[in-house]
Formats: structure tokens, sequence, C-alpha cells
């Protein structure tokens, strides 16, 4: 079984590539961040028509999230139980599915902006509502996952230069702690460093060339519980999927499970 995690950055503007991508990866289950649409928008007909069904927590504007499943989508959650509002407002950030013998939450945790604006406290809010809403999976006997773009890179070997981040969010003993409290609950990070080369970030920004240089980070990130991380046989960062003109800021991330 593979199972990917992308933040697509406007699920619209990447169907195309997005569609290409399912079929020649031969991905099972994708969970997909910052579709940028509302749940009317969502593109069900065209995964359709590829062999997918797809559930949807989402209502425009910046953020979004879904599962696309060929293997079955049961049990469906809606955004993040007892989950903080921002601003009086429940963003779309957080859903669940079972697909065949896994469940999985796909996550797109909030950014922070600045260390001191009110956002980064939300976020650090919002990491604790998710522990709690993964605990009672995270310690069961299925295999379950998180997935999604943390936008916490969870150590200095997750950026291509802690200086540059000297102060800025992301990287803060805070949001690293926020991490640390989630794997408290039985997950482990599944993707292994190094891979296949020195450096497996996941999302690089458009400006000053930044993928040619891989001035890079490691935010998307996948955490299994035990049954899950046990079941992993392979895990991968599609750098080409980053590559070319329409190409997201993120590039997918993929595990592979003998389950």
């Amino acid at each position: 079984m593979r199972i990917a995690t992308w933040n697509v950055n406007s699920i619209t503007a990447r169907l195309p590539r997005l569609l290409a991508w399912l079929e020649s990866s031969g991905t099972d289950v994708l969970c997909v961040q910052e579709t940028k649409c509302t749940a009317e928008q969502f593109p069900h007909e065209e995964l359709r028509a590829i062999g997918y069904e797809a559930a949807v927590e989402a209502t425009g504007r910046w953020n979004g999230v879904a599962v696309v499943s060929r293997v079955g989508l049961a049990d469906v959650v809606h955004g993040l139980p007892d989950g903080p509002r921002y601003e009086e407002v429940a963003e779309p950030r957080a859903l669940a599915a079972t697909c065949g013998p896994v469940r999985v939450w796909s996550v797109y945790v909030p950014n922070g902006r600045e260390v001191d604006h009110p956002h980064f406290a939300y976020k650090l809010r919002w990491f604790e509502a998710l522990t709690a809403a993964v605990a009672g999976d995270a310690a069961g006997q299925r295999p379950f996952a998180v997935l999604g773009d943390y936008n916490v890179a969870p150590a200095d070997a997750d950026v291509w230069d802690t200086a540059v981040f000297e102060g800025a969010t992301h990287v803060t003993p805070a949001e690293r702690a926020a991490l640390a409290a989630l794997r408290g609950t039985g997950l482990t990070d599944v993707v292994p460093r190094p891979l296949k080369y020195d450096h497996p970030y996941t999302y690089w920004d458009y400006r000053q060339l930044a993928f040619p240089k891989n001035r890079g980070m490691r935010i998307d990130l996948v955490y299994g519980n035990a049954p899950f991380a046990e079941a992993v046989s392979d895990a991968y960062v599609d750098r080409e999927e980053r590559k070319g003109k329409g190409a997201s800021d993120h590039a997918p991330v993929v595990v592979d499970l003998e389950v």
C-alpha cells in the first residue's frame, strides 16, 4: 500500500499535475493540504474518473485539507475536535479517514507567522488539540498516521541554514516541544534521514532560486504509530514533482507499507 502527503498549494492550479502524479506514482491514499478551494469546488469528478474518491474539509481562501483514496474511505472526521479558533474562525486544517486497513489524519498545521504574533500562540494551541485528538488511535493496534504540512522543522538538520531562521518560526523550542508531545502519544517519524540524498527537504520557497540551490526545509512529515511504522518498507521525497513549470512549492512525501 502506498500512502503520501502533499501540500499542493491550490488544487485547482495543480490539478493536471496531481492527476498525472496519482496515476504515475501508483499512490493508494493521498493526504492533501492547502487546497485553496471550497468543498463544492473540489475536483471530485476528475478524481473519480481515475478511480479515486475524496473526503474534503475546505471553505476556500488559504487552507483546506483532503484525503484522496482508491482503497476505501470511511469513518471520516471533519475538522480538529476541540480545536482552537483563530479570530473566531474554525479553520479547515484537519480531516481523518479510514482507508482500507489504515487510518490517517491529513493536517495543515498553522504557520505561526512570527514568534510574537497571535497566530503563533494559536499554532501551539492547535498542536495541543491535535495531540489530544490522535492519542487514542496512536496507542491502538490499527496502523495509524498523521500526515501533512506540520510547519515545523523537527531538527536543525531539517533547514538549509540555521542562521537564516534564527528568531523565526518553524524552528523554535516551543514548536519542537509540541512535536515531541505529539510523538509522546506513540508516534514516530517514519521517513528516515538521510534518504537517497543528504538533505531530504520537502519545501522550497519560490523566490531567490531556492529549489535549484536546495535551500529548503523538511516540514512535511509522516508520524505513524507502532503498527504503521513496523509496516513501512520504503519512504522517499519525490523531488521530481517539485521541478518544472506549475509545481507546488512542496514535494510529495511517499511511504510504502506492507499491510
